[in-house]
């Protein structure tokens, strides 16, 4: 049986986890570390970033007739996710999570 390859971003780099189905890898943002008037935020309380990078994808969701429906994001593409979506993962120090395409809000643009 032929070993399947990591996934990889758009910047080469290797992962050790490929999503499955509609699912997608980001690697999450940092977190602010300022308030707009400019006071420090202790880790504490600090949001949860709700934007990242997507870094790989899924082959797409598998319809009933068999065939699998088009991801519409793609690896380097920046976009926001709901609060409480998907399920974090740490790999080598870095927070990644991973969602289903559906909660994905939006693609942001340059």
């Amino acid at each position: 049986m032929a070993k399947k390859e990591a996934a990889k971003s758009a910047s080469g780099k290797k992962f050790k986890v490929q999503p499955l189905d509609d699912r997608v890898l980001i690697e999450q943002s940092e977190a602010e570390e300022r308030t707009a008037g400019g006071i420090l935020l202790p880790d504490a309380a600090k949001e949860k970033p709700q934007r990242g990078e997507i870094v790989a994808v899924g082959q797409g969701k598998l319809l009933d007739d068999g065939k699998r429906a088009a991801m519409t994001v793609k690896v380097g593409d920046q976009v926001v996710y709901g609060k409480y979506s998907g399920n974090e993962i740490k790999l080598d120090g870095t927070k990644y999570v991973i969602v289903r395409e559906s909660d994905i809000l939006g693609v942001l643009e340059d």
